[in-house]
């Protein structure tokens, strides 16, 4: 990301959820603003909520170099307009010409530290005619793009429901294994019998889900739903090492999904991306990727899930108040979103 942002010759479009000033984040602002210096057009949004406590300085240092800033929806649109919708997205665009989609921000999470790895997650690098369309489309709303093998989805608010629907049609068509690596796994019900479904009918389904998250109580809304999936043929992993934070899937070896996209409620409203790959070689890079994270992660089996009556009682409670909590909010930011259209 930072040599294509070097070599940046018209522009620069960055994109992205949370952006940290210190450690990857200084090369990231001097990536930016050398390329402005250079008569580059320099454009960056940050999400006000991702990037609390940072978006002023961020601001200041970028607008001082001749840089486009935009803050979506800063903490004061959310405590006086009660704008509650977040952009999710995390896109590099470079000269139309070089795209980088997925889920990293950019911040020292995902960096090794003293031999321990870095947050897990995943990015694809994308050239050609693909970026062109993107450049394109970029403000203008959801909007689908296809060029050979790579489709992109950009979801508009509200509009995560159309990246869903790509998940449930990949799990349909399966015919040998799905793989699939996301952080905050909070389905709805049509998405979990979609799982277990496709493992009933003899596919191999391979969940790789956070051990640990950095959202307080997201794994117990996530482990409430394990006995179901484990009962359906559903094998289940946790990544303890470090974070996962990844929100991908392989399906049969040939088709890649990833992006912003995760399997919860509020990526249903949020501005949010996907990319859909149907290349075995690519493809292929995912898989291994995933099952290098599936072998150093702790199988979770039925007897992991029979814990005393109190116990299971608590985490169930704990679990369905978490996934009611983000329903609820992700209703209530649709609704407000709709009357303003209205």
């Amino acid at each position: 990301m930072l040599a294509a942002i070097a070599s940046a010759t018209r522009h620069v479009h960055l994109e992205v959820y949370a952006f940290e000033r210190e450690g990857v984040g200084t090369h990231f602002l001097k990536a930016l603003t050398d390329a402005a210096q250079r008569g580059v057009k320099v454009k960056v949004i940050v999400d006000g909520w991702g990037s609390i406590g940072e978006s002023r300085a961020l601001a200041d240092t970028l607008r001082m170099a001749g840089i486009e800033l935009r803050i979506h929806n800063p903490l004061t649109s959310v405590l006086l307009m009660g704008r509650f919708w977040r952009n999710h997205r995390k896109i590099l665009l470079v000269d139309d010409s070089v795209a980088f989609l997925g889920g990293i921000n950019i911040g020292d999470h995902y960096a090794a530290e003293e031999g321990r790895p870095g947050w897990a997650d995943l990015a694809l690098e994308l050239r050609g005619d693909i970026c062109a369309q993107l450049g394109a489309r970029l403000n203008a709303g959801a909007s689908a793009l296809t060029a050979g093998p790579v489709r992109i989805l950009l979801s508009g608010f509200g509009g995560g429901w159309r990246l869903r629907a790509r998940y449930l049609a990949a799990l349909k068509q399966a015919r040998r294994e799905v793989v699939l690596a996301h952080a905050y796994f909070l389905p709805d019900r049509g998405f979990v019998r979609a799982l277990t479904r496709a493992a009933r009918r003899g596919v191999e389904v391979h969940l790789l889900l956070a051990g640990r998250s950095d959202v307080p109580f997201a794994r117990a809304a996530t482990m409430r739903l394990y006995r179901t999936l484990l009962r359906g043929g559903v094998r289940i992993h946790e990544w303890t090492a470090t974070t996962l934070h990844a929100k991908a899937a392989v399906v049969d070896g040939q088709r890649l999904l990833v992006g912003s996209f995760n399997l919860d409620p509020l990526s249903l409203v949020n501005l949010e991306t996907l990319v859909e790959v149907e290349d075995a070689e690519v493809a292929g890079q995912a898989t291994r990727w995933v099952r290098r994270h599936l072998g150093g992660a702790k199988p979770v089996v039925l007897e992991d899930c029979a814990r005393s009556g109190l116990q299971r009682w608590l985490l169930d409670v704990v679990g369905l108040a978490v996934a009611r909590f983000a329903e609820r909010v992700a209703t209530f930011i649709g609704s407000r979103r709709m009357r303003r259209r209205g």
